[in-house]
């Protein structure tokens, strides 16, 4: 996992350089990852493709693999308003937790929040968010509420879609009440 982490972050670094990506969160999992990214200059299939198979490329020569390193194409989910970004950032970044690996969200080395948080040092370069950076200790208090099952049921259905959309009416315990106004 570290060798595979330093290998993303390095390609993520680049594609922000390259492509002028604005990296949200990055979260590395041992079976799939989780990306929240932006493409100013609508370049992402461009971005995405040689991230991919860079990425690909080089894991498959370090574990020397002949076969492919993913099992399918990226899968993206277009996140249009800053409420739903809160939803998608709570969903990335408890991952590692729902999966039993970690107690807490911090706890998980091969996360962008312990980049955001000072805990590890990283080359992703992040774009600055208020909503994660404001109050630290808030923020680490709502990212690890865990959510409702129903809420994260929908959660999950929205990333599933090419637009990303909520049908939830109360905001419940999943949504993190910061306004942000970036998107």
């Amino acid at each position: 996992m570290e060798e595979v982490w330093t290998i993303m972050s390095n390609y993520l670094y680049f594609i922000h350089c390259a492509y002028k990506a604005e990296i949200h969160a990055f979260v590395l999992m041992s079976n799939h990852f989780h990306l929240i990214i932006r493409f100013p200059e609508n370049n992402m299939s461009e971005a995405m493709n040689y991230f991919m198979r860079e990425t690909s490329r080089v894991i498959s020569r370090g574990a020397g693999r002949i076969n492919q390193t993913y099992g399918s194409r990226y899968f993206r989910s277009v996140i249009g308003k800053p409420i739903y970004l809160e939803h998608v950032y709570k969903y990335l970044y408890r991952n590692p937790v729902e999966a039993g690996i970690c107690r807490k969200v911090e706890d998980y080395p091969y996360s962008t929040l312990q980049i955001r948080l000072g805990i590890r040092n990283g080359v992703i370069p992040l774009i600055r968010d208020p909503l994660l950076e404001e109050t630290p200790d808030a923020t680490l208090q709502w990212l690890n509420t865990k959510p409702s099952e129903k809420d994260q049921e929908e959660i999950t259905r929205g990333l599933q879609r090419p637009q990303f959309g909520l049908t939830i009416r109360d905001k419940g315990t999943f949504v993190h009440h910061l306004e942000i106004d970036r998107l």
